[in-house]
């Protein structure tokens, strides 16, 4: 079994060069995705591969699709290239189809260890050229598969010099987390995993990183003198379609909150760490899992939008929610006493992605009663997790004319008002080219997960009951006693500006 260093090659630093030109060092890769022929690699993994592979943003690959589905690799390469067509950002021309194309093999994972021993061995042999090939096995697959794959993977020998990528969730509770780690490291070690959230690998996210540690403005007041609370709000609009049957055992709280919502908490509230390196960076992270307080069941509003319990696959008298909104605690210096407030669910009115962090109100004694200062809230900094990376920075100004009265005004900035838009990478591209790199910065570890799952015991065990709420709603009616004295800062009061 091979131990990797904690930071094999390092992931470039913001403008230090353009992506396209990769190291030397970095090694060709067979690619095993299982699932291959699953939602998420139709939507996200094939598309963003061929847009690596082509962009020469990856080393020399080959990439071995494995699923439950007997195929032939021309009918492989057909269903990849639908994929692409319908899901890629980026249009390949014809020539690029193709160099990717040959790149693509099947081998369906019913068929035993042997056989796909065989199909990765041919694709090593076709990128030799004397240098040694590395593996990156990606587990698109549903949780209660990974322990079949993971044996498989065992039994054709395909441990050495590789990598695996598992979905979430990692567990639905601390025994099941621990449990799976406890199997899991029985054949790869820690080094050798990467546990994926894909809200990681967004653009914005890293922009938090960057805001607060590079600028002399921001890093001063980053804690619980200048912060009134913080907001973390993942609306989706979306419902469930064909996945109702695998969230009736699931539900938001472990689908999203532990492994997302936890997860931007982190990067959020983190300490600095010692260098923008892996090894530092996730010590930071599982910091602030440690000093997370016990989610109790009556700091949480759980919801169920009308019309769920008639959905294929669902408990007609199901308690799952599909909403969750909840107030939490840091117990340490820099957040004693600021909570963070995080929402997410299905079937709700928008669906946006924002991180936003509200200051503490300044005294008003001075201005007039009628000025409007505080009218409009607090000010605010607010981070868009779309593709976009959007950021703005509201603040009350003097409106023009006699007088002295005020409006909430803004400060916005999008990465896609700059001459480097072009260089955003999707979220699973950025995360599959830093497995492959070996950096674990944007992935989750063992220990940060069971302490997720040791801080969320309270409410597992003893949840309340979910509220209806209509669909095309915010959920339920309690979530905004939840938040007293505050306000959710969706629906915005105003709307990002657009690119003209």
């Amino acid at each position: 079994m091979l131990n990797y260093p904690p930071q094999t090659i390092a992931y470039p630093a913001p403008g230090s060069r353009p992506y396209g030109r990769l190291p030397e060092s970095l090694p060709p890769h067979v690619i095993v995705l299982f699932g291959a022929t699953g939602d998420l690699a139709r939507r996200k993994l094939l598309p963003g591969l061929a847009h690596l592979a082509t962009s020469a943003l990856t080393p020399n690959i080959r990439v071995v699709g494995s699923s439950l589905e007997e195929m032939s690799d021309d009918e492989f390469r057909q269903f990849a290239r639908s994929a692409i067509t319908e899901f890629g950002k980026h249009r390949l021309t014809d020539e690029q189809w193709n160099a990717f194309a040959a790149n693509l093999r099947y081998c369906c994972s019913k068929s035993g260890s042997e056989t796909l021993a065989g199909a990765v061995a041919e694709a090593e042999r076709e990128l030799g050229d004397g240098q040694e090939v590395h593996r990156l096995h990606y587990l698109s697959i549903p949780p209660k598969a990974a322990r079949e794959v993971i044996t498989l993977l065992h039994d054709a020998k395909l441990v050495d010099r590789a990598r695996v990528v598992m979905e979430k969730p990692f567990g639905t509770d601390l025994e099941s987390a621990v449990a799976l780690n406890r199997f899991v490291h029985l054949t790869f070690d820690e080094s050798q995993i990467f546990r994926i959230d894909h809200f990681l690998g967004k653009e914005a996210a890293l922009n938090v990183l960057a805001l607060r540690f590079a600028n002399g403005l921001f890093e001063p007041i980053w804690n619980r003198n200048f912060i009134d609370h913080i907001q973390i709000d993942v609306p989706e609009t979306l419902g469930l379609d064909r996945r109702a049957d695998f969230y009736e055992a699931t539900g938001a709280y472990k689908d999203m909150v532990v492994t997302h919502l936890f997860q931007i908490m982190a990067f959020v509230a983190m300490e600095p760490p010692t260098a923008l390196e892996p090894r530092a960076i996730s010590e930071e992270k599982n910091k602030v899992f440690r000093s997370l307080l016990p989610i109790m069941p009556t700091d949480v509003v759980r919801g169920q939008f009308g019309g769920y319990r008639e959905l294929e696959g669902v408990a007609r008298d199901s308690d799952t929610e599909t909403f969750i909104a909840l107030r939490a605690f840091l117990d340490n210096w820099r957040w004693a006493g600021v909570p963070f407030y995080l929402r997410t669910g299905k079937r709700l009115a928008e669906g946006q992605r924002i991180i936003s962090i509200a200051f503490k109100e300044a005294p008003r004694s001075m201005f007039p009663a009628d000025s409007g200062v505080g009218q409009a809230g607090p000010d605010h900094l607010t981070f868009d997790l779309a593709d976009e990376s959007r950021i703005s920075l509201s603040y009350y100004g003097k409106r023009p004319g006699p007088g002295m009265k005020l409006d909430k005004l803004s400060m916005q900035f999008s990465t896609q008002e700059t001459d480097r838009a072009g260089d955003v990478l999707e979220a699973y591209e950025r995360l599959m080219l830093d497995a492959m790199r070996g950096d674990h910065t944007l992935f989750t570890t063992a220990d940060g997960i069971e302490s997720l799952w040791e801080r969320s015991e309270p409410l597992l065990q003893n949840p309340p009951p979910v509220k209806s709420y209509p669909p095309g709603s915010w959920g339920p009616n309690a979530i905004h006693q939840l938040i007293v004295p505050h306000a959710w800062r969706l629906p915005f009061e105003r709307s990002w500006r657009e690119k003209r």
